[in-house]
């Protein structure tokens, strides 16, 4: 019966993920023939090139967000509290070399060796 129950779930869970996407595509689609089509006279599109670009900007822009914790969710959580526990497990000559050799990391990102700003700090 367990068994049973979690089939349904799943299935139905990839019904509604389906018709979800459908209707998003569906949507999409709609506002491109409907508003850029008029407004700056481009081609209409497919419902495939809607889903293809409902794609394309989850790829590229991280959409969607919410029901996956956005912006890292329990993940980082989970990460944060591996750090913790390993930190408190450390001597405080150990934290501070931890702490330094990330400080170091994060201000050499992005700055080039013939930026005079990149060691005044």
């Amino acid at each position: 019966m367990n068994r049973k129950f979690w089939v349904k779930k799943i299935v139905g869970f990839i019904i509604l993920a389906l018709a979800a996407t459908a209707l998003l595509s569906f949507v999409v689609m709609s506002l491109w023939n409907n508003i850029l089509a008029v407004v700056l006279h481009i081609s209409i599109i497919t419902f495939w090139q809607a889903l293809g670009i409902l794609v394309l900007s989850k790829i590229l822009f991280g959409g969607f967000r919410g029901r996956w914790g956005g912006r890292g969710g329990h993940w980082r959580k989970e990460w944060q509290e591996k750090w913790q526990e390993k930190m408190q497990h450390m001597t405080p000559e150990e934290r501070e070399k931890i702490k330094q050799e990330w400080r170091n990391r994060c201000r050499v990102w992005g700055k080039s060796e013939n930026d005079p700003m990149a060691g005044a700090e």
